[in-house]
């Protein structure tokens, strides 16, 4: 690896889907009614009741209102020992509420209520990218998603049927979190026991032949003690696209011991199977931008774009996925003043994948009768494949304490934590040269055969043993100073090697040895220390409200999102690489208004990335000089207006530039790619003197420039778009509410995510609805 330097200038078979956990939801639905009518009797819809129910979640109390407020005031991590209001950090929680009322199902729906978060790239070539593949300000975020505060590895689109609520952390989590994005980290809350007997369900059917169910069952075991079963099916395509399906079934058992005594213990357990058929996406022949990628065929420029129903893939394509996760978390109150909390997790992630993709270029994309577009096809060259198991094991131990020294409050949160986590990979290919017919470019067929894949003997492994310990102190000076530090040391050891194959794509020279052989890949070893850490200072004029001062710095180091080491020069995972580093200033503004209901909050914000690889164009080495940065502000509101009005906005400027280094976008400005320069979001809801409930809700998101490379004529950004959705929900009786959805009002066509090359594309939702039956007994 001598060419890196520091130097500072300028045969598989397609499951078929089981819809096995949508009965076993709509059976608990309504069978535990039927079984246990005493339940009914125990529980009472009144507001008096709900209060008398309120939880306690681990690390955070949720005071249970009247209607919806989509306000929660603290975090469920005892890392923040704050309210929101005096949280120096821009931080969003999207309650289940609101995600209830719009009819999410997967975290990446719900994220639509943070601005700027989303789902913006597809993937490069023909890898096509799976799950929560998450951008944030101008920064890939998947690899920081976490479970009650423990990472959750693995590409699997997440469920929310057992989640409490959704915390959107921006601006470094290093000091939280260790190694996460440059720009911030999602933390899912899952759903825990509590004292009270209920039951409550949903049962939905809409556009895409969308059936779902879900079901939760809460059972009080003695006097401190009480189980919880939150369990969903679904069985559905996707409106607007054909073939498409996300087939799932989970199922989420736990127990709480100890509530409302000193000593709290849940134990939980989570398994989810999803068996879907894939998206692929679509050409962007014909979309604004695109031009023909060979000049002898200039009759492409004017092509008629293709029907955005159309699928490309076979019915072979499946993404299966397996997922268990086994939590114990363990609270005991030393004194009012100091709280002991332990969580244990393992966990596993398996995924069987294979998607038949394309590529728009001129060796792929055939016309041969000029005038007859209905010859046209396109190849379906690029099959990917991806076998792979994740797993985690860790133990996080937490001690939080208040107390004085002389005038100052001192709120401390301190831990250590010990984690393992491996990726294992088996490679598959296209066996003999084998290959799937090409596909007519305007009608598709996807009942095809001819592709013959097994495995290749290539396999990786990576593990990354981590120890971490941390420190946060908020120091009161008074009413209205304080000041808020934390650090943290993370010591990593990544061990990794593989097995490839050469002659293949990406691979190495055969050189005397026949192509296919497999040989040793990287087999090597990084270890380092990732110090972190931030500096709040806050000032409070008034009670109500705050403004503040944060600065943070996290890093990552090779390998942090994937476990897997690279030995190419050009590579961010070379583990002869520094960690990735970046800088955080943020000044803010947090108030509550109209009698602590509504809570606005303001930010101007600059993270700056350093330590990227940049080559150099005299010595074609590659050095770690390379600087982005994105700055921008976000506006949020959140809470009631009336106790009959509620709504959550959020709005965002970003910036986001290369600052040193190769331009990434394909236009060949210093823009970020897949990051929109403003994006907004907004959900209300209006509760009718007659009980009608009705709500809506808007999405902007601007330009987005896509990364570049050698494709020829495909557009170069995507453009901006309004969408607009409505609710209208009732309650029948007091048992049953019935809730429309309808998405897309003005069934606007955008495009939702592009690929690297601009290829492919992922179309938005058309015009769609989705009728739901919420039951609670």
């Amino acid at each position: 690896m001598s060419s890196i330097k520091s130097r500072k200038h300028a045969v598989g078979s397609r499951r078929q889907p089981s819809t096995a956990g949508m009965l076993t939801a709509a059976t608990l639905v309504t069978g535990l009614a039927l079984v246990h009518p005493a339940i009914a009797a125990d529980v009472s819809p009144s507001p008096d009741a709900q209060i008398a129910t309120a939880k306690n979640l681990p690390g955070v109390k949720v005071e249970a209102v009247t209607g919806n407020d989509y306000r929660v005031d603290k975090l469920s991590s005892p890392k923040y020992t704050q309210p929101l209001l005096d949280t120096t950090q821009t931080i969003s929680v999207i309650t289940k509420e609101l995600i209830q009322q719009q009819g999410a199902t997967t975290l990446t729906e719900a994220l639509r209520n943070s601005p700027g978060v989303g789902t913006f790239y597809v993937g490069e070539n023909g890898s096509t990218n799976t799950g929560d593949s998450i951008y944030m300000r101008g920064f890939d975020t998947s690899g920081s998603i976490f479970v009650d505060g423990v990472r959750d590895l693995g590409s699997i689109s997440r469920d929310v049927f057992n989640v409490e609520q959704v915390e959107v952390a921006k601006g470094p989590a290093g000091t939280d979190y260790g190694r996460t994005a440059p720009t911030g980290s999602v933390n899912l809350v899952s759903k825990q026991p509590q004292l009270g007997n209920g039951i409550s369900g949903s049962i939905g059917y809409g556009s895409g032949q969308h059936r779902r169910a879900t079901a939760d069952w809460n059972r009080t075991l003695g006097e401190h003690a009480a189980f919880r079963l939150n369990v969903m099916g679904q069985d559905s395509g996707v409106p607007g696209r054909d073939k498409v399906e996300n087939d799932r079934w989970g199922i989420a058992p736990s127990l709480a011991f100890g509530l409302k005594t000193p000593t709290r213990v849940y134990l939980d357990f989570l398994h989810v199977r999803q068996n879907n058929l894939p998206d692929g996406g679509v050409p962007t022949i014909g979309l604004p931008g695109y031009t023909s990628p060979d000049p002898a065929r200039p009759f492409l420029t004017d092509a008629a774009m293709v029907d955005p129903q159309n699928f490309y893939g076979t019915r072979a394509d499946h993404d299966d996925v397996e997922a268990d996760m086994f939590t114990a978390i363990v609270e005991h109150d030393v004194s009012p003043d100091v709280v002991l909390h332990n969580t244990t997790r393992w966990g596993r992630t398996h995924q069987d994948y294979l998607l038949t993709s394309f590529r728009g270029d001129t060796a792929n994309l055939l016309t041969p009768d000029a005038a007859d577009p209905s010859t046209w096809t396109i190849a379906r060259s690029l099959p990917t494949f991806k076998d792979q198991t994740n797993r985690i094991l860790t133990n996080q131990t937490n001690v939080t304490a208040n107390f004085d020294t002389g005038g100052i409050t001192h709120n401390l949160s301190a831990g250590i934590e010990l984690t393992r986590e491996k990726s294992g990979t088996v490679g598959l290919a296209a066996l003999n040269g084998s290959a799937w017919p090409a596909a007519n470019l305007y009608h598709p067929n996807a009942d095809v055969s001819g592709l013959v894949y097994g495995r290749t003997g290539a396999h990786s492994e990576g593990q990354t043993d981590t120890e971490a310990a941390y420190l946060f102190d908020t120091l009161k000076f008074n009413e209205q100073w304080q000041v808020n530090a934390g650090m943290r040391l993370d010591h990593y050891t990544t061990d990794f090697s593989s097995m490839v194959v050469c002659g293949a794509r990406n691979g190495p020279a055969c050189g005397v040895l026949p192509a296919g052989s497999v040989l040793p890949g990287v087999d090597s070893s990084k270890s380092g220390n990732l110090p972190n850490y931030k500096l709040g200072v806050l000032y409070k004029p008034v009670a109500n409200g705050s403004v503040y001062a944060n600065f943070a710095v996290s890093q990552e180091p090779p390998g942090g999102n994937t476990l897997t080491l690279s030995s190419a020069a050009n590579s961010a995972d070379n583990p002869n690489l520094d960690p990735q580093k970046a800088r955080t200033i943020e000044l803010g503004t947090k108030w509550d208004l109209l009698g602590e209901k509504l809570l606005l909050t303001g930010a101007l914000y600059r993270t700056t990335v350093s330590n990227d690889l940049v080559q150099d164009p005299v010595d074609l080495q590659y050095y770690q000089i390379g600087r982005k940065r994105v700055q921008g502000i976000e506006l949020s509101a959140v809470g009631k207006l009336s106790d009959n009005w509620a709504a959550s906005a959020g709005y965002t400027i970003m910036d986001a530039k290369v600052l040193t280094g190769k331009a990434v976008a394909n236009d060949g400005s210093s823009d970020l790619a897949y990051t929109p320069k403003s994006a907004f979001t907004a959900w209300t809801t209006y509760h009718l003197p007659f009980n009608l409930t009705i709500g809506g809700g808007a999405r902007y998101a601007g330009e987005m420039k896509r990364g570049t490379d050698g494709a020829v004529g495909t557009p170069a950004y995507t453009e901006a778009y309004w969408v607009f959705d409505a609710m209208a929900s009732y309650p029948v009786n007091k048992h049953v509410d019935l809730q429309l959805n309808l998405y897309n009002l003005f069934d606007k066509d955008y495009v939702a995510a592009i690929n690297k090359s601009g290829y492919r594309y992922t179309p938005g939702t058309p015009h769609a609805a989705m009728l739901t039956a919420n039951l609670r007994f």
